[in-house]
């Protein structure tokens, strides 16, 4: 008997119905000489201190470095308390049961470093030794299922892969355990958590903010003339800028006594455009945060849901190509696309005896290639996985269509000696662009369509005017452009040698980024503003405590994401890399330990309800310390943290000053004071509106 374990019990359930397992049993499927069970992602996971026999957060216990390092089953928060998952426990135990009684087993779990890691560690915890071979997918279809179990591949082929996997898991516990409990013991109040990848990530937000608030706008002019000629209308803008208006007007002047502007000089070229490669996970993620507004783990959840139904090929990737042997079948996917009333004007715009191959590259291909749709028609889609399968759809057609040609004229004007610049775009063939009709980047190339015109020509001035500008400062973070730049992080090293060793490598891996940028949610460090991401006070204030250590800096980490994907290589291996996590993390916990925090003064505060007992203030609430009295009050409210000031007003004096920006749960954005009666009851006052004259 063959026992085949799935990371899922849905992928489980389609691989049993393949292999003739349509038995159910408590925990598993069973039929035709298989047993199929699964895992609930990670089943077992590494021990925490506390199975270490260390408990709370004590300075003597610092660093904490397990030799060896405990697997312990998936726990759970409950009543304050950690917990064991008893479901986690039971299917456990089901696994358990059959690897006792198996022959050997095929591993089913998603074909990369994480499913390999959720195999391993159960494989591990239930001390098994049975021989296991691998299934090695990338999309659920029925042909892809069964071909992938006709190659089966030893599992030792994947040792690597688990070396890898293990060496990111042990390098988040130990920087993640010890630099968490370092600043909270340093701290001497509240509790805070710091990670090997979700600090460097704050750090790229909170610098990229205050870049932003300390950025002082200077306000510029610069003259705009509008011309016409051969009835053609177009503009040019003048290459100086003034810095005091009087000067622009000066110039504007001189400008309209001459009424026309000679060429100087005039530059056409040919350029062609290459069509964009396919979606890799980050790709997608910061395209449908963009077109769609979507957060990346969003955009994750609902891939993965697509590929868990067939639609599409795995999603957790991060190549942007397939390999040789995957192209005869792009246009019978293309032709599948036809069949759909969706496609069939945009299929018709492709020329299937001219596809462009720049997506096939076999060196470039990592676990798995580029997202593609698979051979199954979708059917029954929510609204926002119709429009993720029609993104992935699109770029399928758009990387194979031909290259987009234009035609890039940049011409110089004089007026008095003052230059003068404009550009002309004109498309010779859209080529790929043609797929969903964007013919320009409108900020980068404008179609401004020019007249013929050569050095020494003049033309008239139709219109001039002065143009007042004012210097932007560094935008803030989208999920989009926070993506990229923890995708590009490697690129932020100032030294030219070391950025060419990791150039491409970022921080996090395609898999994990939407789950880091959660855990900035989670522990109350960042917010969103709409589209933007916001440091919160408390996530600024980890920031200004660690911003210059090491645990903070993104190049660290991009090198450390390198190390992994060394082992996974077999250039490297997992001990050495273990070594120097562990000396890395000895420096860092006594780093932060040496930190010499202020403790934020706090008031001293009577409960409104009691009037008795003194309150203890925590990050999140306030609390009686009578037990008979149990008054709390939460700190956010509707968005807003309330900070030590606000509290002392509203407990002594029954209601805070005006706090803006709240927002309900509507999400509309309101101004309120909170107002607290003789009963530690708390209430919203809304300012009143000024009346109008």
């Amino acid at each position: 008997m063959k026992v085949v374990i799935a990371e899922k019990p849905s992928v489980a359930r389609e691989i049993a119905l393949l292999l003739g397992a349509t038995e159910k049993k408590e925990g598993y499927l069973m039929g035709n000489g298989y047993q199929v069970t699964w895992a609930f992602g990670h089943l077992v996971s590494l021990a925490m201190p506390e199975d270490y026999g260390i408990s709370g957060f004590q300075r003597e216990a610092l660093p904490i470095l397990p030799n060896p390092f405990l697997l312990t089953v998936r726990k759970v928060k409950k009543d304050k308390t950690i917990i064991r998952d008893l479901g986690a426990l039971k299917q456990l135990n089901a696994i358990d049961q059959l690897f006792k009684q198996c022959d050997s087993i095929i591993v089913a779990t998603d074909a990369g470093r994480e499913g390999e890691l959720i195999f391993r560690y159960i494989y591990e915890y239930l001390n098994c030794s049975k021989p296991f071979e691998r299934l090695w997918i990338s999309s659920l279809t029925e042909k892809a299922i069964l071909k992938g179990f006709e190659n089966l591949k030893s599992g030792k082929d994947f040792d690597s892969l688990h070396d890898a996997g293990v060496g990111r898991s042990r390098a988040d516990w130990l920087v993640g355990i010890n630099a968490s409990q370092a600043l909270t013991v340093a701290s001497g109040s509240g509790v805070f958590s710091l990670g090997r990848v979700q600090t460097p990530t704050l750090a790229l937000i909170c610098k990229r903010f205050l870049e932003n608030q300390s950025f002082k706008v200077e306000q510029y002019w610069q003259i705009e003339l509008e011309h016409n000629k051969e009835y053609i209308d177009f503009k040019s803008l003048s290459t100086l800028r003034w810095d005091e208006g009087k000067k622009a007007e000066y110039v504007l002047k001189t400008v309209h006594k001459h009424g026309k502007a000679s060429v100087m000089d005039t530059e056409t070229k040919t350029v062609n455009e290459q069509p964009p490669l396919l979606f890799d996970l980050t790709a997608l993620q910061k395209e449908a945060n963009i077109r769609l507004s979507l957060t990346a783990e969003e955009t994750l959840n609902i891939a993965q849901s697509l590929y868990e139904k067939k639609f599409i090929s795995y999603p957790r990737t991060g190549s942007k190509y397939i390999p040789e042997d995957m192209w005869e079948e792009i246009p019978k996917l293309i032709r599948i696309m036809d069949e759909t009333e969706k496609f069939k004007a945009v299929v018709a715009k492709v020329r299937l005896n001219r596809l462009n191959k720049r997506i096939v590259n076999d060196l470039k291909v990592t676990d798995h290639h580029g997202i593609l749709i698979t051979d199954k028609i979708p059917s029954a889609l929510s609204a926002k996985e119709k429009a993720i399968y029609e993104m992935i759809a699109n770029r399928l057609l758009e990387s194979v269509s031909p290259v987009c040609t234009k035609e890039i004229t940049n011409i110089l004007l004089q007026v008095a000696h003052y230059d003068f610049a404009l550009k002309g775009v004109k498309i010779l063939d859209a080529g790929w662009r043609v797929i969903k009709g964007d013919f320009s980047d409108e900020e980068k190339d404008p179609t401004q369509e020019l007249p013929a015109l050569k050095i020494g020509d003049e033309v008239k001035i139709k219109t001039a005017k002065i143009v007042a500008k004012k210097t932007k400062p560094p935008i803030i973070y989208t999920e989009a452009s926070l993506l990229s730049a923890m995708e590009n992080a490697g690129n932020q090293i100032e030294n030219e040698q070391e950025r060419k060793i990791i150039q491409g490598l970022g921080i996090g891996t395609p898999a994990t980024r939407a789950a880091i940028i959660e855990t900035l949610f989670k522990r109350e460090y960042i917010r969103r503003d709409k589209k933007l991401l916001l440091p919160t006070e408390k996530g600024l204030k980890v920031y200004e405590l660690v911003k210059n250590k090491n645990i903070a800096n993104v190049v660290l980490t991009a090198n450390w994401e390198l190390a992994l994907q060394k082992i996974e290589n077999n250039e490297s291996n997992l001990a050495t890399f273990q070594k120097e996590i562990e000396t890395f993390t000895r420096s860092l916990t006594q780093e932060i330990l040496d930190l010499a925090i202020e403790v934020e003064r706090q008031p001293e505060l009577i409960c409104p309800k009691c009037k008795v007992q003194k309150l203890i203030i925590r990050d999140k609430l306030v609390k009686c310390m009578e037990d008979n009295c149990n008054w709390v009050q939460f700190r956010n409210i509707c968005g807003i943290h309330l900070s030590l000031v606000d509290l002392e007003t509203l407990i002594t004096k029954g209601k805070t000053n005006l706090l803006k920006g709240m927002i309900s749960k509507s999400g509309k954005k309101f101004d309120a004071f909170i107002a607290m009666d003789e009963g530690g009851e708390t209430s919203f006052i809304f300012p009143q509106k000024k009346k109008r004259k």
